[in-house]
C-alpha cells in the first residue's frame, strides 16, 4: 500500500486507477475496517465503472499510524476518541486527504462509521455523490446491545485475534471505537439536523437483519436529503455488500455511473 501523511498522521492508502474524467471514489470504511477489509470491492468497482478508487485507513486504523495513548484510567490503549471523532474526519482529516491525493467532487462510499463521515463531509463540501452503507445517524439501543456484545467476543471470544490480522495496533482500533461508542457522552449523539445541507444525490443502503442499526437510520436520511435513494436489503446484516453482492453491488456501480453524469 502507499501511504501519505496528513497532519501528524501517516494514512495508508490503496488506489486503482481510472478515468481521470470521472469522479473518484474514496471509500471509508468501518468502526474496526481498514482498507483491505474492503476485499476486492475496490478493485471491481474500478473495473464496473471505469472510475478511480482510493481506499484508505483512517488513523489507529490497519497500516496507519496508531493513536497517541491517552489517561484513561482503565488503562492503556483506553479512551483514545472523543464523542465527535466522526465530525472531525470529515472536516479536519477528510478536506487535506481529498486535496492530497488530487481528489475534488469525489463519490463517497462510506460503510456504518464511514458512511456517517461520508454524510458530515458532504454537508459542507462538494461531493458527486453519497453511498451509505448501514450508516448511523443517531443511537439506537440495538447499537448499544451490539457493540456491548462485540466487547464480549473481544474480552472473552476470538474477536481480538480476528482482528490482529487488520490491525498493527489492534488493542487502539478495538478500544477506540469501543469505549466512545459506549460512554454516556455519545449516547445523545445525533447528526439527523447536520444532513439538511447535504445537497448531493444520497444511497443509503440498509440490510434489514442488521444487529447495529435498523431501517430507522436510513429513512431519516431520506427525510433529512431529498435527493436520496433507499435500497433494503432483505436478510443482510452490518455489511449488504458482502452478505448480497448480487443486489447491492449494481447498486453501488450504478450510482458511481451516474454520478459521472453529473
Amino acid at each position: 500500500m502507499d501511504a501519505l501523511t496528513i497532519g501528524e498522521a501517516r494514512l495508508e492508502y490503496v488506489r486503482h486507477a481510472g478515468d481521470p474524467a470521472r469522479p473518484a471514489v474514496v471509500m471509508l470504511h468501518e468502526g474496526l475496517g481498514a482498507a483491505r477489509q474492503w476485499r476486492d470491492l475496490p478493485a471491481t468497482l474500478a473495473a464496473a465503472t471505469g472510475a478511480t478508487v482510493i481506499a484508505y485507513s483512517r488513523a489507529g486504523y490497519g497500516g496507519s499510524s496508531p493513536l497517541p495513548d491517552g489517561d484513561d484510567p482503565r488503562g492503556p490503549r483506553r479512551g483514545l476518541r472523543r464523542p465527535d471523532f466522526m465530525h472531525r474526519e470529515a472536516d479536519l482529516v477528510l478536506p487535506p486527504l481529498l486535496a492530497a491525493l488530487g481528489v475534488a467532487r469525489p463519490v463517497l462510499i462510506g460503510h456504518s462509521d464511514g458512511g456517517s463521515i461520508a454524510l458530515l463531509h458532504a454537508r459542507r463540501h462538494p461531493v458527486a455523490a453519497v453511498i451509505a452503507i448501514a450508516p448511523h445517524v443517531f443511537v439506537e439501543p440495538c447499537s448499544i446491545d451490539a457493540i456491548t456484545a462485540a466487547r464480549e467476543a473481544y474480552l472473552h471470544g476470538d474477536l481480538r485475534a480476528r482482528l490482529a490480522r487488520h490491525h498493527a495496533d489492534v488493542d487502539g482500533a478495538f478500544w477506540g471505537w469501543n469505549d466512545v461508542w459506549l460512554s454516556s457522552e455519545f449516547r445523545a449523539w445525533d447528526i439527523v439536523a447536520d444532513l439538511a445541507t447535504v445537497a448531493a444525490p444520497v444511497l443509503a443502503i440498509q440490510g434489514d437483519a442488521d444487529p447495529y442499526g435498523t431501517m430507522a437510520q436510513v429513512e431519516a436520511i431520506a427525510r433529512a436529503c431529498p435527493r436520496t435513494t433507499l435500497l433494503r436489503v432483505a436478510g443482510a446484516g452490518h455489511a449488504p455488500h458482502r452478505d448480497r453482492p448480487d443486489q447491492v453491488l449494481p447498486a453501488i456501480a450504478d450510482a458511481v455511473r451516474d454520478a459521472a453524469l453529473g
